[in-house]
């Protein structure tokens, strides 16, 4: 059975790789591990190129047919493996660093794009100056960070102080500030193939990432374009532009902007699977199974032909459900009160808390997407309030 390298774990990825008939080898950051049975190496930083091939090398794998990675950490590495061991897919790690680094993205994207101010800042840059150039309210972020991770609003300069603390301070290239954008966010999940898109859809958090992180219950259902379409339209052309420019290999995308009056505003764009169940409802709402066009873009395969579908019959949306602080609601309760397409909710009190603070999670549908919106809105309600 060829054998798929991977850079990070997630399972309904490993799930698409058995259906495909490849057998995964993982290379994952300590603590992490992989499931029983599975193959994998741990590394202390997922993100150091050359320890991670020195864990891929160190494997010994037989028959190696491709590299991937399951999350934004990986991306550079995964590119930096295929060309050190001549494997399909994108190979230009250089190119990679776009899709990475948050300043040296906004920077290299064409003048009429809409983007936020964004500069790099070191422990030595003051308050002052940065409120000066970016603005009273101002966001700092890690330079190559993902989900939100170590991101603070900053308006004031004890703020600022507690912002700068969540980092060592020992590099000029580590932390980013940018303009902050106040509208809501959007982000479109798509495949770029042969410098043009393929494929495309939009979808909408109910609050940001950055407010999951910090407590809140992160949610998204697909968009109606029939409902929005400036809106799609605006997105479909600030996508091909925004990958043409940074140089964007075929890839699965994954966009992230705000809707301002004005117009969109870019917030950034990576190279890889969406994250959360984006790939699940994406297939339910559309057929588009980006798991296998990822791994067939890994293959050096030409992916399936995805289905014409701009209308579904359904649009789909998922719930990253928290355990209450009393810990008192179980699935049972949400299944009284809900009809769900999918639901898990675990029983132990015990199970293990993933990324957004997830300790179950579901997915619902509608014809109608402002019905879908609103019992999304509801079951985050309930799951807030303990039941």
């Amino acid at each position: 059975m060829p054998t798929m390298i991977v850079i990070g774990y997630r399972d309904d990825l490993d799930q698409a790789l058995l259906r495909r008939g490849l057998d995964p080898c993982y290379i994952v950051q300590a603590p992490a591990s992989a499931p029983e049975g599975r193959r994998f190496k741990r590394v202390a930083d997922i993100e150091n190129a050359q320890e991670v091939l020195r864990a891929v090398l160190s494997a010994h794998v037989d028959d190696v047919a491709g590299v991937l990675t399951v999350h934004e950490m990986g991306v550079f590495c995964a590119a930096y493996v295929r060309r050190q061991l001549n494997l399909p897919g994108n190979m230009d790690s250089g190119a990679a660093l776009y899709f990475r680094d948050k300043y040296l993205q906004k920077s290299k994207l064409p003048p009429h794009i809409q983007r936020a101010q964004c500069r790099y800042v070191t422990k030595d840059t003051a308050f002052l100056e940065l409120s000066r150039d970016l603005g009273d309210v101002f966001v700092i972020k890690p330079a190559i960070g993902a989900g939100s991770l170590r991101t603070s609003i900053v308006r004031s300069s004890e703020e600022y102080a507690r912002a700068l603390e969540l980092f060592p301070g020992r590099s000029d290239v580590e932390i980013v500030a940018e303009s902050f954008v106040d509208a809501p966010e959007v982000y479109m999940d798509g495949i770029w193939k042969n410098g043009r898109l393929q494929w495309s859809s939009m979808s909408s958090n109910h609050i940001s990432p950055l407010s999951a992180v910090q407590g809140g219950i992160l949610s998204a259902h697909i968009l109606d374009r029939r409902l929005r379409p400036e809106l799609f339209r605006q997105a479909e052309e600030l996508a091909g532009q925004a990958l043409e420019s940074l140089g964007a290999p075929d890839c699965v995308f994954h966009m992230e902007a705000f809707a301002r009056e004005a117009g969109l505003t870019f917030g950034e764009c990576a190279i890889r699977l969406p994250g959360a169940l984006s790939p699940q409802v994406n297939q339910l709402t559309f057929g588009v199974d980006l798991f296998d066009v990822e791994i067939s873009l890994a293959l050096g395969e030409e992916p399936a032909q995805v289905p014409d579908i701009r209308v579904p019959d359904r649009f789909y949306g998922y719930i990253l459900l928290r355990r209450p602080s009393d810990g008192t609601l179980t699935q049972r309760d949400f299944e009284r009160h809900f009809s769900f397409d999918e639901i898990k909710y675990p029983v132990s009190p015990d199970a293990s808390i993933g990324p957004y603070g997830r300790y179950g999670q579901a997915i619902v549908s509608d014809p109608d997407e402002l019905k879908l919106q609103k019992t999304i809105d509801e079951i985050v309600r309930f799951n807030e309030g303990g039941g």
